[in-house]
């Protein structure tokens, strides 16, 4: 597949920008909503509370609560903080684990806010061992399949699966992918296409899903303008929610300002990839 930015923007049922395949493209940290979805499912169910510590699924932390990791208040750090991570390589969940365990947090869980992506790969080892299934197969039986998502799934891209885009660097050149199935699992694992994520979006302001109260719960804006998955905040003083993504070779968008119902999606297989690309559209 050759470079490719795809954009798809309606307001309303009218569309203003329809420039769209159906190729799926890795949608890097906007997978993150959807891990955030599947505790609050989970929570729904009195499986497990938002309150919990982390250590009721995963031993050896220090007290750090479910809510801490959704909205990057635990004091996890992000990749940078783990340089011994290859994050092209798969490795073993359980030693995985043991290196984000290994650092202090950066500050008292609840006393800061700083993005995480390890966070959200503890919140997927958290749904998969209260689910007892495999984090990809709760996402594709609870989410994806209820709400029609046909073009996304979960993980490492087979080499049979059809339309999935690859990866270039800003001179054009394909590179690796990161790995997605462990290293990646919950922070930036998901491939879609701009209208299966226009669905989503749309999915986050009805029953459909989520109740009233769970979705309240993930787009209400706290420390560092985040909710659960979602920023939260403003486009020329409208209230919006969104989240940017960005793997090695990957670009993505999805947000939406409800006061138009204006929905915005952005994907792309290049890192030449300029936010100003939505400038005007959200």
């Amino acid at each position: 597949m050759t470079v490719r930015t795809e954009i798809l923007a309606k307001q309303g049922d009218e569309v203003l920008v329809d420039d769209t395949s159906d190729t799926r493209y890795q949608i890097a940290s906007v997978s993150k909503q959807f891990t955030a979805a599947a505790v609050l499912l989970l929570a729904e169910k009195g499986a497990l509370a938002l309150d919990d510590d982390l250590g009721r699924w995963i031993g050896g932390w220090p007290p750090i609560t479910l809510h801490q990791l959704l909205t990057h208040t635990a004091g996890i750090g992000h990749w940078h903080d783990y340089p011994e991570t290859d994050l092209e390589a798969e490795d073993a969940p359980e030693r995985l684990l043991e290196t984000f365990r290994s650092r202090p947090p950066l500050f008292p869980p609840g006393d800061g806010w700083a993005y995480s992506s390890p966070g959200y790969v503890l919140l997927a080892h958290v749904v998969e061992r209260t689910a007892g299934t495999p984090y990809r197969g709760f996402l594709a039986d609870r989410i994806f399949t209820p709400l029609g998502l046909t073009r996304t799934f979960a993980g490492n891209a087979a080499l049979d699966e059809p339309d999935v885009a690859r990866g270039h660097d800003a001179d054009g050149n394909e590179v690796p992918s990161w790995e997605l199935d462990v290293t990646g699992m919950g922070a930036g694992d998901l491939w879609s296409t701009a209208h299966d994520l226009l669905t989503w979006l749309d999915a986050l302001t009805t029953d459909e899903l989520l109740s009233e109260r769970s979705r309240a719960l993930m787009l209400t804006e706290r420390a560092g303008g985040y909710g659960y998955g979602m920023f939260v905040g403003e486009v020329d003083g409208r209230p919006c929610w969104y989240h940017t993504g960005h793997n090695q070779g990957f670009k993505a968008l999805a947000g939406r300002i409800p006061a138009v119902d204006r929905r915005v999606v952005v994907l792309s297989n290049t890192e030449r990839t300029d936010p100003r690309t939505v400038e005007g559209l959200f």
